[in-house]
């Protein structure tokens, strides 16, 4: 836990919404709907977390708008923990908009693979089709690993300051604010961990043809039972890649209104 000080700021008796407030009550809901949802890496859960998190923010938003809550806060201007925020939303919308392209860009990866598997034109165009996609996840893992990496860094930090001129309700706002940043990390490393499944089985090889090759008619079957899987399993991952672009999309702008409800604080 990290030890912060400042001058004191002689604070007027000036609370901010206790926990019966409505507002408090929102945030302290939606925390805790994530943090059951926390739990699971399945991909329905994964978007279920993203929506959650857009609520969470804008009940967050809703937060930082309210007279009291800028009252307060807008004293302790030159507060270290208020630039640790400001920081961290810059931080966060940076590896948000990062995630977001990587999920579109595998959403199109998908669909020209789904597309090359509807046309059957023939088998070395589908192998064509198979290792632009098997290039397309090598690339992807490089930049999720670089993604995860910036995220771990940004976890290290998630921790409530000892705020020595500073009441217990500016605490709370401080808490509510970087224990939804803490969650929102937690999602987008399920939605990187997400982006490196595999999805094409590895190539045989040349022996485990040549065996192959004397039962042409099982080999025929078979090729269509795993394209036909293929084909199903695209679709399935294609219709999460889809709900993670538009969750993400939500948080992005949401992330954005905070950021902008912090700037017009330090504006006070």
């Amino acid at each position: 836990m990290d030890v912060l000080s400042s001058k004191p700021n002689h604070v007027r008796s000036i609370s901010l919404p206790g926990r019966s407030h409505p507002t408090t009550q929102r945030v302290e809901e939606e925390l805790h709907k994530l943090k059951s949802l926390e739990v699971s890496f399945a991909p329905a859960a994964v978007s279920n977390g993203l929506i959650g998190l857009e609520k969470l923010y804008k009940c967050i938003d809703d937060l930082l708008n309210l007279p009291q809550t800028l009252q307060v806060l807008s004293r302790s201007l030159n507060a270290k923990w208020l630039d640790d925020l400001l920081d961290k939303s810059v931080r966060l919308l940076d590896v948000c908009g990062t995630i977001r392209e990587l999920v579109s860009q595998y959403k199109e990866n998908v669909r020209d693979l789904q597309s090359s598997l509807r046309r059957r034109k023939g088998d070395s165009t589908i192998d064509d089709s198979f290792e632009r996609f098997t290039s397309f996840s090598k690339k992807i893992k490089r930049d999720v690993k670089r993604s995860v990496s910036t995220l771990k860094q940004m976890d290290q930090d998630t921790a409530v300051p000892v705020l020595l001129d500073a009441d217990k309700d500016t605490v709370a706002v401080i808490r509510a604010l970087r224990e939804a940043n803490a969650v929102c990390i937690s999602f987008f490393q399920k939605i990187l961990s997400f982006l490196c499944v595999p999805l094409l089985k590895p190539k045989p090889s040349k022996w485990s043809l040549l065996s192959r090759l004397v039962q042409k008619e099982r080999i025929a079957s078979e090729c269509q039972e795993e394209s036909m899987s293929l084909e199903t399993k695209l679709e399935t991952f294609e219709a999460y890649l889809i709900s993670f672009e538009d969750g993400l999309e939500a948080i992005f702008r949401r992330l954005i209104r905070s950021r902008t409800s912090l700037l017009n604080i330090l504006s006070c």
